[in-house]
């Protein structure tokens, strides 16, 4: 059977080779898939409470709930803090789609704040002007590996009563100074969607919190609102995370750091090569926090991104973009009523920003780099 290549046929270098990531452990996997096929055990059980201690032990986190995806983990999360319809949270649009959609899923109203420039974070003093009377939550996203300013963001929320869920789906690993992004709000919620830091062999995600009676809520209504079986005492849904995945991810979690180090040494070498260009601007890195570069996100100045693509296109090399069209002039979301113009830095941002192969050695770099550089 021909192996297919997920990013087409013409490409050599892809934005993410994860079976080539795989390769080291992939004996390690395979005994662990094995392992949970013999047991018969499936749904729950054992695997999954010992991927979810080991997440809580990494995170700094009391408690870790496993979920389906990370688009299902903040469901549960918002579900658990009994969001409803006419209810504003305050996001950003600058960021994959079922941020907004889980709000919009339960009849509340995503409220989208501009981002800083150079981050790509939500920015906190924008976000503070969309405060209103039917604020019930913040909802900042660590996009690309790199946290959001969670103190500015954190006072905003205590001044208001308004509480906090991260999402840090694209930011394991990622620190705000001392603190893991995810474990420093009223919860935090990840993604193990395969091309994720820690990914999975199919769909997974997780919310993690230091308030055990929401951990608990969140872990009934991912079974359907079901404690004991068949008693139902809440409506939830299922949102559970398969055995297969969390024993997948009991194996890849000691890994990460390895990982993290091999992105961070790709996006120095990228960066050192790019810095006197001229046309691409670098990710900036903030000053005693962690950036472990989910993407490597450059912003292509003079309207040039779309050439750059080309160009990687025709030499055979991975790329994305994240995010083309931001949420708040997305087609589903027109009845916000927003219009372009109205978020600014979000905006420019959707036409500037391209992501690089991160996963590389640093002569991939430089071939990639010397590719950019003819355009």
């Amino acid at each position: 059977m021909k192996k297919c290549l997920l990013w087409g046929p013409t490409v050599k270098i892809p934005l993410l080779d994860i079976v080539k990531m795989h390769q080291p452990i992939r004996a390690e996997i395979l005994s662990a898939m094995e392992e949970v096929v013999d047991s018969g055990s499936f749904i729950g059980g054992s695997y999954v409470e010992q991927f979810e201690s080991e997440l809580a032990a990494y995170t700094g986190t009391a408690r870790a709930v496993g979920a389906s995806s990370g688009s299902d983990a903040l469901l549960a999360a918002l579900m658990a803090l009994e969001v409803k319809p006419g209810d504003e949270i305050i996001t950003t649009a600058f960021t994959f789609f079922g941020t907004a959609g889980a709000i919009v899923r339960l009849g509340a109203r995503p409220v989208f704040a501009d981002i800083d420039p150079v981050t790509f974070n939500i920015a906190p003093d924008d976000l503070e002007k969309k405060v209103s009377e039917r604020t019930v939550g913040i909802l900042p996203v660590h996009l690309f590996g790199q946290a959001a300013q969670m103190d500015k963001i954190d006072a905003v929320a205590r001044e208001n009563g308004l509480w906090v869920v991260e999402d840090a789906a694209q930011s394991i690993g990622a620190m705000y100074g001392d603190r893991m992004c995810g474990s420093m709000g009223t919860a935090g919620i990840y993604s193990f969607f395969p091309a994720k830091n820690l990914g999975c062999v199919g769909d997974g995600g997780a919310v993690v919190t230091n308030d055990h009676a929401l951990a608990e809520k969140i872990a009934v209504l991912r079974n359907h609102g079901s404690k004991p079986r068949y008693y139902h005492r809440l409506v939830g849904g299922n949102f559970r995370l398969d055995a297969l995945q969390a024993a997948v991810l009991s194996v890849k979690l000691p890994h990460l750091r390895e990982w993290e180090e091999k992105r961070r040494a790709a996006a120095a070498t990228y960066s050192r090569l790019l810095a006197e260009s001229g046309l691409y601007v670098t990710p900036a890195e903030v000053p005693g926090n962690r950036h472990v570069f989910n993407q490597y996100e450059l912003r292509v100045k003079r309207g040039k991104r779309d050439a750059a693509a080309a160009r990687l296109k025709d030499a055979g090399i991975g790329h994305a973009i994240y995010y083309p069209v931001p949420l708040h002039l997305q087609e589903c979301f027109a009845g916000l009523g927003y219009k372009r113009g109205d978020l600014p830095v979000t905006e420019q941002a959707s036409g500037e920003v391209l992501a690089l192969p991160i996963l590389v050695d640093e002569d991939t770099c430089k071939h990639i780099v010397s590719v950019l550089m003819t355009v």
